[in-house]
């Protein structure tokens, strides 16, 4: 039988730290002995880009705008579709479970995604991520876009940090995953 997964769902603005959050955790996790998988809601969009448009899958080079376009305007709009890629997820989650113990979620940027992993399974850690005095480099009209802004006033994440240094960003880490690992162990 599988024993209970783990699933950290990161959100924040574009650029406050969610890959690094990710990256903190994993090896955090690692260290402990846990086989961890970074996973992402937009996989199956991103992929699209590459097979099918020449994107080169690199950050710096990421077509924004068309990730917005495909993901909100046809899928959840034009389509109807607004569980689309959190069903995809969902059931990628389902069968990785088989081989990993923790699921790092790093591109986190709607409510309904965060409530409806929260429905699926019983282990689940939100963290919001936010830089003070940031300023984006994205276009305005990126900058404005739902996915950037849909959970500016969500209220249920369950751990809010502030990302004013990797010293700091890391021991917020830390504490949040070594809590975590003793709730999870309880529950066992």
């Amino acid at each position: 039988m599988k024993k209970d997964i783990s699933i950290y769902l990161i959100s924040g603005r574009a650029r406050n730290g969610k890959g690094t959050i990710s990256k903190i955790i994993k090896e955090e996790y690692e260290k402990k002995g846990f086989s961890v998988c970074e996973i992402q809601v937009m996989r199956t969009l991103k992929g699209y880009l590459k097979d099918y448009f020449g994107w080169d899958g690199k950050e710096e080079t990421k077509p924004r705008k068309m990730l917005q376009e495909i993901g909100t305007d046809i899928i959840r709009e034009q389509m109807k579709q607004p569980y689309f890629h959190i069903d995809r997820l969902i059931g990628d989650i389902e069968v990785l479970s088989n081989f990993f113990q923790v699921f790092i979620v790093n591109d986190i940027r709607l409510p309904l995604e965060i409530e409806t992993i929260k429905e699926k399974f019983s282990h689940v850690i939100s963290i919001r991520v936010t830089r003070e005095n940031y300023v984006s480099p994205l276009e305005t009209s990126e900058q404005v876009h739902i996915t950037e802004l849909a959970l500016n006033d969500y209220q249920n994440f369950d751990y809010e940090i502030v990302n004013n240094s990797l010293n700091q960003l890391r021991n917020d880490i830390i504490k949040i995953v070594d809590s975590e690992v003793m709730k999870n162990e309880i529950h066992d």
